[in-house]
């Protein structure tokens, strides 16, 4: 079944176009032409793909690995323009690392709207880097972890680890088994880092928070993070990670297409709960701010349309320059673009339906709606 959509304002992932036409068939673009009638307002850009994912609509994925958790995150960060994520694992037992990997691998399978593989944000990470991951669970890699980061019923799958930590050897190993090594939550030194790099490594979790900062004689991971032109930088845009200057200064460093936008996500996303249980302890949500028990930031609040408007509002990046922070280069870096981040005829209809303020007033996956404001 064809199905058109006339739109007033059409960004396809490089360049803008008005009053367009743009038809979808079997979850697919088919064409895209001027619009000979009536178009409704606002603006289609390629869907929003969220690398790290923890929780949303009140459910956290380390609490219940299921297929159910995984529709649930899903089905809330629809509503603000998601339409491909990575349900995201932080430290864990190994056990519960299987489950979660057998609930993508099942989600997968059923199709589930937006699943796009899993991160495994731990355990093999750095102890004075820890955040609010749980020490008892940080350890070295075995061969019981690298079975679960190197299946291939996942989809994409990206593993964040602290270089320090880990051998080259096995960051080898990882790469040669299509996993998307991403370095952070450590305190390795720059030669460290560049090492990592040099053997595969391809991006860095959360830049600035949980690694060693950037320093005159010391340039650590941040420094390494900025200079490589090869690798990719996710950036949490609510405020609270990243003072938004110094989030403008590193979008000014890094290689332009590089930084992409990740939420962090924690349960509270499309809900107005104010805690919930994180292992033996609880998360505390302030406004938009959640922090741990202890004190320590612990993930966020912010959904990707949000991070979206912060990036236009706070960080003055052209709003065609966000929207491609926010689908074109994540979906480079997890290598999909040849199907997303972009709207063109024979990729995926997985796209959003914007107010020109930006706020999500439809969402699309696979040329279906899911979510309609």
């Amino acid at each position: 079944m064809l199905n058109t959509i006339n739109i007033a304002t059409f960004f396809d992932g490089q360049k803008l176009r008005k009053n367009v036409a743009v038809s979808i068939s079997n979850g697919k673009i088919v064409s895209i032409d001027k619009a000979a009638s009536d178009v409704q307002p606002g603006i289609m850009a390629p869907g929003y793909i969220d690398v790290q994912v923890n929780g949303g609509g009140g459910a956290l994925f380390n609490s219940a690995p299921t297929v159910e958790t995984i529709k649930t995150i899903g089905a809330a960060h629809a509503k603000f323009g998601t339409t491909g994520f990575l349900p995201t694992l932080i430290t864990d037992k190994v056990d519960v690392m299987q489950l979660a990997a057998d609930a993508v691998c099942e989600a997968i399978k059923q199709k589930t709207p937006g699943v796009l593989g899993v991160h495994f944000e731990g355990p093999h990470l750095s102890i004075p880097k820890k955040g609010v991951h749980s020490p008892e669970f940080i350890r070295g890699i075995t061969n019981a972890e690298m079975a679960v980061f190197t299946r291939q019923d996942l989809g994409k799958v990206v593993v964040t680890l602290a270089p320090e930590n880990v051998s080259i050897e096995d960051i080898k190993t990882l790469v040669a088994a299509d996993v998307h090594v991403c370095l952070g939550h450590s305190n390795a030194d720059y030669e460290t880092v560049m090492k990592a790099l040099t053997a595969g490594a391809t991006g860095f979790t959360h830049l600035f928070n949980a690694m060693s900062a950037f320093g005159a004689r010391e340039p650590g991971m941040v420094g390494a993070a900025l200079l490589d032109d090869n690798s990719w930088c996710g950036l949490i845009v609510d405020g609270h990670h990243v003072h938004f200057d110094a989030a403008k200064l590193a979008i000014k460093a890094k290689e332009n297409g590089k930084m992409m936008l990740v939420t962090d996500a924690m349960p509270p996303v499309g809900t107005d709960d104010e805690s919930f249980p994180f292992f033996d302890s609880k998360i505390i949500r302030t406004g938009d701010r959640l922090n741990a028990l202890t004190g320590e930031l612990a993930g966020s609040c912010l959904d990707m349309a949000g991070a979206v408007i912060n990036t236009v509002e706070h960080l003055q990046v052209e709003f065609t320059e966000a929207l491609r922070m926010a689908s074109t280069y994540p979906a480079e870096f997890l290598a999909l673009d040849n199907q997303k981040g972009r709207l063109q005829p024979g990729a995926c209809a997985d796209f959003v339906i914007l107010n020109d303020n930006l706020s999500v007033k439809q969402t699309w996956i696979s040329g279906q709606p899911v979510f309609k404001n």
